[in-house]
């Protein structure tokens, strides 16, 4: 019974996670603390264990979504890269705090955050960023022909993406929470774009920050075989409902996956 529950634990996060770009270890990780909490032959789950198994996990479903993404030609792979050299070093920071950080009060503070970002983004066409000068100019053209024109600051992308490869491997959570706002306000990327590029930066980071997990044994192979079918499926199953959905649709499952994102953070915060 315990692998079915797995199966379908990998088929939701990957489907969720690859449809918003947040990665689905939102899901994984409190699904694999819930088991821990009710089958014996888990207790060995702890909270390291849950975020070196999600991480490892995330790395599947990432990988699943960016080849549909890629097929769609929706993958900005020159702006992932240049992401990545910020998330990179973060998820090995990351991966390393994990085992010293008390993250009772930052699991509060990051879910008060996720509310503030969930009401930026709900409230984005009344805000005015004024100009933002961007370093880099990016003109992105899709499938059907679509050219999209948008641009980041390297100093700013560097510093971002380092943080949220940092949130990644500290909860295993992905980090496409933080990363998607700062694509869609301060980028202006386009949602589609901006959905496929944030699952390629998270498929990089997610191997960095699992490969310090690996050597500090916080990863349940059990785990990661039973649900590893699912996460791919789910990741996949993800890019193609992110297909078919308008951006504004896409936009509001990101909030609701947001709001989910600061509930869990700030529940987990009380709890610990």
């Amino acid at each position: 019974m315990e692998w079915l529950i797995l199966l379908a634990i990998g088929l939701f996060s990957g489907t969720i996670g690859s449809l918003v770009g947040l990665g689905g270890g939102i899901i994984t990780v409190p699904a694999l603390l819930f088991l821990a909490s009710i089958y014996p032959d888990y207790h060995e789950i702890t909270p390291q264990v849950a975020v070196g198994t999600s991480l490892m996990l995330i790395i599947i479903t990432a990988l699943s979504s960016v080849f549909s993404y890629a097929r769609q030609n929706r993958v900005d792979f020159q702006s992932g890269w240049v992401f990545f050299l910020g998330s990179g070093p973060g998820a090995i920071f990351g991966a390393y705090l994990t085992s010293y950080f008390n993250p009772r009060e930052f699991h509060i503070g990051f879910g008060v955050l996720m509310i503030v970002v969930a009401g930026v983004l709900t409230f984005q066409n009344r805000l005015n960023f004024g100009e933002i000068r961007w370093s880099v100019q990016r003109e992105f053209q899709d499938s059907e022909g679509n050219i999209y024109r948008y641009g980041y600051h390297y100093l700013t992308a560097l510093v971002v993406s380092f943080f949220v490869g940092t949130i990644s491997s500290l909860f295993g959570i992905g980090g496409g929470a933080l990363i998607m706002p700062v694509m869609l306000l301060l980028f202006r990327f386009p949602a589609h774009v901006a959905t496929a590029t944030s699952m390629f930066i998270i498929f990089l980071s997610s191997i960095v920050g699992s490969t310090v997990h690996f050597f500090q044994g916080n990863i349940d192979w059990w785990a990661v075989i039973w649900i590893a079918p699912g996460a791919y499926l789910g990741g996949k199953l993800g890019a193609w409902l992110s297909n078919r959905m308008s951006s504004q649709g896409i936009l509001i499952a990101l909030r609701l996956m947001i709001i989910a994102v600061a509930l869990k953070m700030i529940v987990d915060g009380f709890t610990h």
